[in-house]
């Protein structure tokens, strides 16, 4: 007997935060009625450690989209900017004038982007588990996908067929459905390090409504930012391996390096919480709708292009890409054709790659970039961190730059790399003209003493400023050709 089938326009496979932009903005822009079928494993709310802060670009595009009200009446909090802490000192890194970003719980941030895509024109939400593609036996092409509904009294749940002209999966960064869509070519997603999350009670930012970098010696960074009027959400970078006992070595390594009203609630947090973490992945985005790739089927959001979090840049690039797809798409269908047409629907995709090449290889290779200066894990990568610190403390440009492009505002590759390597050189000055410890030596209250470094020192900082400039051309570089090689 074959299971029940249902047919639609499209097919979404996850209702997270792309899948239910994406059915929303779809529908709402086509002028032709679509049925759109959005399909996921659990619509209970979810509990995630990170999904957290919306940069401003991400709240423009929401607005784009007309889903600025899912950010209303679920407690989310205003983000005016950045403060970046070093060894004691602070540095502001404000938005620029009239634009804020909003931090929340993740939760309830989807179950209000899930609300919104319930009354979309033509959208059904589902809650099945998609287990596989269907494919036309003659030519390949994805026609549909096969799903479990275990809302059955059955316990093993009732096989069901949804049928779309278009298939869409958003299933995020575990997608299982990358390699079959990507084929054989596909990149492997890079596993690099761990947040560890935690959430401190009633704790006080250095600067209120904004999130908080500490950059903790040795140690990787440690992300702050209110997710609530009363909690705050603490995510330590942790490379891999992992310790064999998070617990004690965030006490013993990461609270010493926090501002001290912050140590306080962290080791409340720590006695009290199950610590929680999540793997943080880069996957460079790779062309759709080419020979090598799957017909009828298209990857977004974290499936397809994953960053690291650290910079909060994940879901503002996964709704800019949403309103630009959403709308290139819901132009095949205005002017009178279908989305079964893949050779349209292929010119699509590979002018929503090259269109969205402003903003997201921007906030892409920020993330990772800044990840590896501030989580210095040798040498010349401290010399970065300590010059990427000393380069913000000289406002002006040296700031609105750099979080123009953080915040998705000003999003121009050139301008990252610019940045990027004055720091670089900024660096390598740093080293020659700012005091800096003298070993072995000590004042009179047992702290370090402080020198310039002497020309007898000149020999020994030459070749460390080329290992430092060569240090921030293997970060910066091959990121660049991850985003320019598809």
């Amino acid at each position: 007997m074959s299971p029940p089938s249902f047919n639609y326009d499209v097919v979404i496979v996850g209702a997270g935060i792309a899948g239910c932009s994406f059915a929303h903005s779809l529908a709402t822009r086509s002028q032709k009625p679509l049925k759109i079928c959005l399909l996921e494993r659990s619509l209970a709310e979810p509990d995630r450690i990170v999904g957290e802060l919306l940069q401003p670009r991400g709240v423009e595009a929401l607005k784009d989209m007309g889903m600025e009200e899912c950010l209303e009446g679920i407690d989310a909090v205003p983000a005016h900017g950045y403060c970046v802490v070093n060894e004691g000192k602070n540095v502001h890194i404000p938005y620029p004038v009239g634009y804020q970003g909003r931090s929340f719980h993740h939760g309830k941030f989807i179950m209000a982007l899930r609300k919104k895509a319930k009354v979309a024109p033509g959208v059904d939400v589902l809650e099945r588990t998609v287990t596989k593609l269907i494919e036309c036996p003659y030519t390949g092409k994805a026609i549909g996908v096969r799903a479990v509904n275990k809302t059955d009294s059955s316990e093993e749940g009732i096989e069901e067929e949804f049928y779309g002209d278009l298939t869409v999966v958003a299933d995020g960064c575990f997608s299982n459905f990358r390699a079959k869509v990507m084929g054989e070519g596909a990149a492997k997603a890079e596993l690099g390090s761990h947040f560890v999350g935690l959430i401190l009670e009633n704790a006080k930012l250095p600067f209120d409504e904004h999130g908080t970098v500490v950059l903790v010696k040795g140690n990787g960074p440690v992300l702050l930012y209110r997710i609530s009027k009363t909690e705050t959400r603490m995510l330590t970078a942790v490379r891999v391996p992992l310790p064999p006992d998070l617990k004690e070595y965030i006490t013993r390594e990461i609270v010493p390096g926090l501002p001290s009203q912050l140590q306080h609630p962290a080791l409340q947090a720590l006695d009290t919480q199950r610590i929680r973490r999540m793997p943080n992945t880069f996957l460079p985005p790779a062309k759709q709708g080419t020979k090598h790739t799957k017909e009828g089927v298209v990857l977004i959001g974290d499936s397809w292009n994953i960053r690291h979090p650290l910079t909060g840049g994940g879901m503002t690039v996964a709704f800019a890409d949403v309103v630009l797809l959403s709308g290139l798409l819901a132009e095949i269908v205005n002017r009178g054709d279908d989305l079964s047409n893949w050779e349209a629907v292929s010119d699509v995709l590979h002018q929503w790659f090259w269109e969205r090449k402003g903003l997201a290889p921007t906030i892409n290779v920020l993330s990772v970039a800044l990840y590896e200066l501030f989580g210095a894990s040798n040498e010349s990568l401290d010399a970065l961190k300590i010059g990427c610190f000393k380069y913000f403390e000289c406002g002006g440009d040296c700031v609105a730059g750099p979080v123009g492009l953080l915040s998705g505002v000003s999003p121009r590759f050139f301008t990252l790399f610019r940045h990027f390597f004055t720091v670089a050189f900024y660096s390598i000055w740093i080293l020659f003209t700012h005091p800096r410890p003298v070993p072995g030596r000590v004042d009179g209250n047992g702290k370090p003493l402080y020198a310039v470094p002497g020309i007898d020192e000149y020999p020994t900082l030459f070749i460390m400023s080329i290992q430092t400039i060569w240090t921030a051309s293997l970060v910066f570089l091959p990121l660049m050709w991850t985003e320019c090689s598809w």
